[in-house]
């Protein structure tokens, strides 16, 4: 389902990347590894990271090569995008598990800390969506008005696309959010750039689907670097109960044929569970036919609107 096909992992060089890397080799695709190589805390960098990667796809018998890069660079996703195209002749799927952490509490985050999480989170997943959906659009637009002679050649020397135009199959976006979306004590950064994605997957999904693109974000629980940011009595779990390979083959499944049709979703994997989140609803409503005012508002908000609503919700974030 995903044979033949070129993936790019950004984020590929360790933990749930890594994995997904291996996954999508695995069953036949053409992989291109991009990972900063940097530390947890976004510091550092170092190309063999993603190289490593690459190598261990090829000595299994998979197709890899390595792209280090910094994704949330405007420049260099569109040279990562455009990269691939010129070695592979398409883009099928891109996912994104670029990431760092800085925590602290709020009223200590340093402007540092807040603008580098942002960008590395929420910017390095729209730098290279971009770069994908232009790509995308443009052949897509071409493939329909040429008929499906547009795209540059595959490596096998076909064209990649079918002769009625348009793409012979769906391309797919996956970013990659975190449960700290829904809120994270010392992570008022990470949580704020997680929370962003949702909004962006659910924007752009609108924005693609005429061109036949998928993009969804995914919610993954597994064992990585990041957790183990966490003092070791504290963490939910350990790597052997919820290992990074068990989030890998939902992210195949989205790049592949057989997720035809699923976007602008949130979804989740993490162990032997895989799930679909709701989008943000209003739980409760009320309707003033003169309107509002602070006078109504505090005679009737709480017992009428939203007398069957939790209104203190700090406790269910923490």
């Amino acid at each position: 389902m995903v044979d033949g096909t070129v993936c790019i992992v950004a984020g590929g060089g360790n933990g749930l990347g890594r994995a997904a890397a291996h996954e999508l080799a695995s069953h036949g695709a053409r992989v291109v590894v991009n990972d900063l190589g940097c530390e947890v805390d976004g510091t550092g960098s170092d190309a063999s990271v993603a190289e490593e990667v690459a190598t261990e796809i090829r000595d299994r018998g998979g197709a890899a090569t390595a792209h280090p890069g910094d994704v949330s660079d405007f420049e260099y996703a569109e040279r990562l995008i455009a990269d691939t195209v010129e070695a592979h002749g398409r883009v099928d799927f891109v996912c994104n598990f670029a990431g760092i952490l800085r925590d602290g509490i709020s009223y200590k985050l340093t402007e540092e800390d807040w603008r580098e999480v942002i960008d590395t989170n929420l910017t390095g997943q729209f730098a290279p969506l971009r770069a994908a959906a232009k790509h995308w659009r443009e052949t897509s637009e071409t493939q329909n008005a040429d008929g499906g002679d547009s795209e540059d050649g595959d490596a096998d020397g076909s064209n990649g696309e079918d002769g009625d135009g348009g793409f012979d199959r769906q391309r797919s976006y996956l970013a990659v959010s975190a449960g700290a979306a829904r809120g994270s004590l010392g992570q008022a950064n990470y949580a704020a750039a997680k929370a962003g994605i949702l909004g962006m997957v659910r924007s752009v999904s609108n924005e693609l689907v005429r061109s036949n693109v998928r993009v969804n974000a995914l919610v993954p629980n597994g064992y990585t670097r990041m957790t183990e940011t966490v003092p070791e009595k504290h963490r939910p779990y350990t790597e052997s109960e919820m290992p990074p390979e068990k989030v890998a083959p939902l992210v195949a499944y989205l790049a592949s044929e057989a997720a035809e049709d699923i976007t602008g979703c949130t979804l989740y994997a993490g162990g032997d569970r895989v799930g679909v989140f709701s989008d943000p609803a209003m739980e409760a409503v009320g309707v003033s036919p003169d309107g509002w005012t602070l006078e109504s508002l505090s005679e009737h908000f709480r017992e009428d609107v939203a007398s069957d609503v939790e209104l203190s919700r700090t406790e269910s974030y923490l």
